[in-house]
């Protein structure tokens, strides 16, 4: 009886609990902080659109995190919880979210507020090896992410519809990395857009 108790409580945790950001984003080494700066070039001119720190858990979740403008002013703060992620935004309601393990190498994220209004919901497929495979839209647009790797390096995101119809191709290049092969300046170019993104990572290990 002990026995069987155990390993239901193993399923549910497991049920619950989320994949490694650091695993599924292809980091590598024991990262205990990130800053992502990410800025538009336009007409040969970089400007600053948002950064992004991450704070991370001792096996690779993100534990808290923060997004603001080029002001300075917050578009996002995020806090783990026990069996939930808190999305805290500066003029709407909080969102809940909640991710389910599911078979096949999948999960489901859904965010509610807290009267359990459904705001957006994802399915996340991955790879053998924990990368992120696709990301399908399951509640507004119905779009699907399909991402694809060189040597196990994003490279690539090809957007589809419902009906499988080509919406935007995406485009990464790692233009430097440090040590520990993480990539310290990625470019990122869409051709729906015609500028281009470049996020400057910086990394603090454990």
């Amino acid at each position: 009886m002990k026995k069987l108790l155990f390993c239901l409580l193993i399923g549910i945790l497991q049920s619950c609990a989320s994949k490694q950001y650091l695993k599924k984003h292809g980091f590598s080494g024991e990262i205990k902080k990130i800053i992502e700066q990410t800025y538009v070039i336009e007409n040969n001119q970089k400007k600053l659109l948002n950064t992004k720190t991450l704070n991370f858990t001792k096996n690779g979740r993100v534990k808290t995190s923060k997004t603001t403008d080029n002001l300075g002013n917050i578009i996002e703060q995020t806090e783990k919880r026990l069996w939930f992620e808190k999305r805290s935004y500066p003029n709407k309601l909080p969102y809940y979210c909640k991710t389910r393990w599911k078979p096949n190498q999948r999960e489901r994220i859904s965010c509610y507020t807290q009267k359990q209004y459904k705001q957006n919901e994802v399915i996340v497929h991955y790879t053998k090896n924990g990368l992120i495979d696709k990301i399908v839209d399951n509640f507004s647009t119905f779009y699907t992410q399909q991402y694809q790797y060189a040597n196990s390096k994003l490279n690539k995101i090809l957007v589809t519809d419902k009906d499988n119809n080509l919406v935007n191709t995406i485009k990464f290049e790692c233009l430097s990395k440090d040590y520990k092969g993480n990539c310290l300046e990625q470019k990122k170019e869409s051709a729906n857009s015609n500028s281009i993104q470049v996020t400057s990572f910086m990394f603090t290990y454990q």
